[in-house]
């Protein structure tokens, strides 16, 4: 096959992304056929346009209407976007909770789900849901500890792979009621014209300084000030020392690069 080059975007707002990104690239290095460009962001229209897949983890990130349109021609062209955790998300931090506002409707529809809230972060169950390569073996396992469990809106087709189950409250969060207990997908497959999206949810990851806004970065909604915190007061390690999560990170690069099917 060649050279295969890929794209890893790794910034934003609230979350550590200094540890993603690194593990991300340990992982991507693993493969001697891959070179990967690093951006904090998607302004980089022409470098990403040029790679065959993609692999992003941010949260509040707000590409521009250039770079939303760039990301949506690029997978219905084909290509392939590894999602993580809170890529979906963009938060206004207001005094009656976190709304989540649907100000990025051709993003999220090329990404297939919005985040809108999460319950209390901690362990929960993850399973397959269905029969393929990318959840082959991986049978039922448990996220790690301070994880988050995303509670989204789903558009066009989402075929879950993995999943989970709640029903309940979300506090903090202006859409807080989630009664009707249900399956969540945690791992899914979204197909976007001759491309697709793979999006992981859990990957959450919090120290002691990441609910400041990262240099350079900006901080939304009218009351987000009141929502940074100097110190973080505890650390929220999410799943990335999970081993089932660590392999789901192995085989999403793999499929990225064209290893496993599509869909």
């Amino acid at each position: 096959m060649g050279r295969i080059d890929g794209y890893l975007v790794c910034g934003g707002n609230w979350h550590d992304f200094d540890y993603p990104r690194l593990r991300l690239l340990e992982l991507l290095a693993e493969h001697e056929d891959v070179r990967v460009l690093v951006g904090r962001d998607f302004r980089d229209i022409e470098g990403i346009a040029g790679c065959r897949f993609v692999v992003t983890y941010t949260c509040d990130l707000r590409p521009s209407e250039a770079e939303v349109e760039n990301l949506a021609r690029f997978v219905e062209r084909g290509g392939r976007w590894f999602a993580l955790h809170g890529t979906n998300a963009v938060f206004e931090m207001e005094p009656d909770g976190v709304h989540s506002p649907r100000i990025l409707p051709r993003y999220m529809e090329t990404l297939g789900s919005q985040f809108i809230a999460h319950p209390p972060t901690g362990r929960y169950p993850v399973w397959p849901v269905a029969e393929h390569p990318l959840v082959e073996g991986l049978g039922r396992w448990e996220t790690g500890d301070g994880e988050e469990l995303y509670l989204c809106e789903y558009h066009g087709e989402v075929r879950p792979l993995l999943a989970t189950r709640f029903g309940g409250e979300a506090p903090g969060f202006a859409e807080a009621s989630w009664p009707e207990e249900r399956e969540w997908p945690v791992l899914y497959l979204h197909p976007f014209g001759e491309g697709a999206v793979l999006y992981l949810t859990p990957g959450h990851r919090r120290r002691k300084y990441d609910m400041l806004v990262a240099p350079g970065g900006q901080a939304f909604g009218s009351a987000a000030g009141r929502f940074q915190f100097p110190e973080y007061p505890r650390f929220e390690p999410g799943s990335w020392e999970v081993p089932e999560y660590v392999e789901l990170l192995r085989r999403g690069i793999r499929w990225a690069k064209g290893e496993y099917p599509l869909l």
